[in-house]
């Protein structure tokens, strides 16, 4: 008989997807260029609208309000995964926030980071518990499943026996009206309360690998002024090389994934979901094809990979946690977990980092 194990499951979850739907629609009106100093014409903004989409599948995403920042809407997918799980806030041990660029208002689009967002959230939570440890954690896209794999090794260690991991972003704030990619980008949160538990068998999170390439990589993505050479001011924007980034993620991201299931001692047809970071439709397609191949499997199950960017977007570290606690609550059509699930989250971003976390449903 096995000996009982400490190990790390998902007791609830939670999310807050912003009520404001913009349509593709909504940038026909923008003065697009494709790179600094170079304008596109106006009149061909309907064919790069739905070339953009037919490479994305983004028909829609979503925005905050003026008034919201990404600690208020973290806030909230906080309280929903604490309510879903049925646990006292003020016996959480850590509560952990990703994102990139902390709140930014709609009146002045700097970033804010002091306090923390976690900071933030521990109080807009009202957890008095001051051995409840708050921080942030910025990591690219991947962000939200670095600080599960954190919290793992906390849970799994004996030092804590819960947690809270929220992801957060509002990237509308951040994103240059000027440059075509700024379609790409979305708001939103993702939350989940995470707790040790003592199992016979392996379940809950069996395995995780995370690799950083930096040499020739770091600035896949990165911060530039607007591609508009009159832009009212000098702040900064997130930009990225869409096509070497998206060579970088599907040369790279199916091996950590293979990695990741290797350390489980599990083989890819014993997986029944895979939740990739919604950066690209046809991205996160072709990675997991590659995937497939690289484990010498022919045929791609039905439903493996279910997607939420045609109607949310990429809102970078709240795209996994969102796909998470959309299937966690059925809200997700075609979509649920069963006890005994074999589930991988993977994410890519900038860094670029990529991760991968393996999880099996209790």
């Amino acid at each position: 008989m096995r000996s009982p194990e400490r190990r790390t499951v998902f007791t609830g979850t939670g999310s807050h997807i912003p009520a404001r739907r913009v349509a593709n629609e909504a940038f026909l009106g923008n003065r697009f260029y494709l790179d600094y100093g170079a304008p596109c014409d106006p009149a061909d903004n309907p064919r790069i609208i739905d070339k953009f989409r037919d490479i994305t599948a983004i028909s829609e995403r979503r925005w905050v309000d003026d008034g919201a920042v990404a600690s208020d809407i973290a806030t909230d997918a906080a309280a929903k995964a604490i309510a879903a799980a049925g646990i006292d806030p003020e016996t959480l041990d850590y509560l952990i926030v990703a994102h990139n660029f902390g709140d930014v208002r709609s009146d002045n689009r700097r970033t804010d980071l002091v306090p923390s967002l976690a900071a933030r959230v521990k109080q807009g939570l009202a957890i008095a518990n001051p051995e409840c440890v708050a921080y942030d954690l910025p990591f690219g896209c991947p962000g939200w499943l670095q600080a599960v794999i954190q919290a793992d090794y906390f849970l799994r260690s004996g030092d804590a026996d819960r947690a809270l991991v929220i992801g957060a972003e509002t990237l509308s704030r951040v994103s240059d009206p000027h440059d075509r990619d700024s379609m790409i980008y979305a708001d939103g949160a993702g939350a989940a309360a995470l707790e040790a538990r003592s199992v016979q068998e392996p379940t809950g999170i069996l395995a995780h690998a995370t690799r950083s390439d930096t040499i020739e990589h770091a600035r896949l993505l990165w911060m530039g002024g607007s591609y508009d050479p009159g832009f009212v001011d000098d702040r900064l924007f997130l930009k990225m090389y869409g096509r070497k980034l998206y060579e970088y993620a599907l040369n790279t991201v199916p091996g950590v994934v293979k990695q990741s299931l290797e350390r489980a001692g599990l083989a890819l047809g014993d997986v029944r979901k895979v939740l990739l970071h919604q950066a690209n439709d046809k991205m996160d397609d072709a990675i997991l094809k590659r995937l497939f191949r690289l484990c010498g499997v022919s045929e791609i199950p039905d439903g493996i990979l279910p997607m939420t960017i045609s109607w949310l977007g990429n809102s970078s570290v709240a795209t996994v946690p969102t796909l998470l606690d959309l299937i966690w609550r059925e809200e997700l059509e075609g979509h649920r977990f069963a006890s005994g699930d074999v589930v991988i989250m993977a994410s890519v971003g900038a860094g670029m980092n990529i991760n991968s976390v393996v999880y099996r449903c209790p």
